[in-house]
């Protein structure tokens, strides 16, 4: 099978979870993307980088499906938009990122909701479903996810899905133009199975 068959078998991969699905982000979704990140805004700046000025606009939205498409060519992440059942309306977004093989076989998860569809348990459900993905197809053995410690919300979707706090990490990510302080959690393949 061809590199490029590889890639549109991969990109055109749905996944189904309960009231919920995925699939790679592709130029189609600009519009809803767009208008959902733009209503949203202020709800997810606290939780996100600082977003370049030119964030919501085309020329980057393209951009930025061309590098999710080189990303999970070479296996370094894999980008999802997550649809309510039976509809193409977008909820958010889900990331495995910074993939490590060889001895280590982990990526982490990130993710993000609109504004209107927060609270609902859609991207609980979101990461339920991924979980199989993360540890069948992609071969990973262990999932990790990281949190700002006011997250509540995010807290709570973590450990109602499994995930293990395992540590405290200072300064760890950048977050809204500040070096944010983070709980760190992971989800092992065996942790998953029980």
């Amino acid at each position: 099978m061809s590199l490029l068959r590889a890639f549109s078998d991969e990109h055109s991969q749905v996944i189904r979870g309960e009231g919920v699905w995925l699939r790679a982000p592709d130029a189609r979704d600009y519009e809803e993307w767009a208008a959902l990140r733009t209503r949203s805004r202020d709800f997810l700046k606290p939780w996100e980088p600082t977003w370049p000025a030119d964030d919501l606009g085309r020329p980057a939205f393209r951009r930025r499906l061309r590098r999710y498409g080189e990303e999970r060519r070479l296996d370094h992440a894999h980008a999802f938009f997550l649809f309510l059942n039976g509809t193409q309306q977008l909820l958010g977004g889900i990331t495995i990122s910074n993939i490590r093989r060889s001895v280590s076989q982990t990526g982490t998860v990130g993710y993000w909701i609109g504004e209107p569809h927060a609270g609902r348990g859609y991207m609980t459900a979101a990461v339920r479903a991924l979980i199989p993905h993360v540890f069948g197809p992609l071969r990973l053995r262990r999932l990790e996810a990281a949190c700002i410690p006011t997250n509540a919300p995010s807290i709570r979707l973590l450990e109602k899905v499994g995930f293990i706090r395992e540590g405290y990490a200072r300064e760890y990510l950048c977050i809204d133009g500040v070096w944010q302080d983070h709980l760190l959690f992971a989800l092992l393949r065996g942790d998953a199975r029980g």
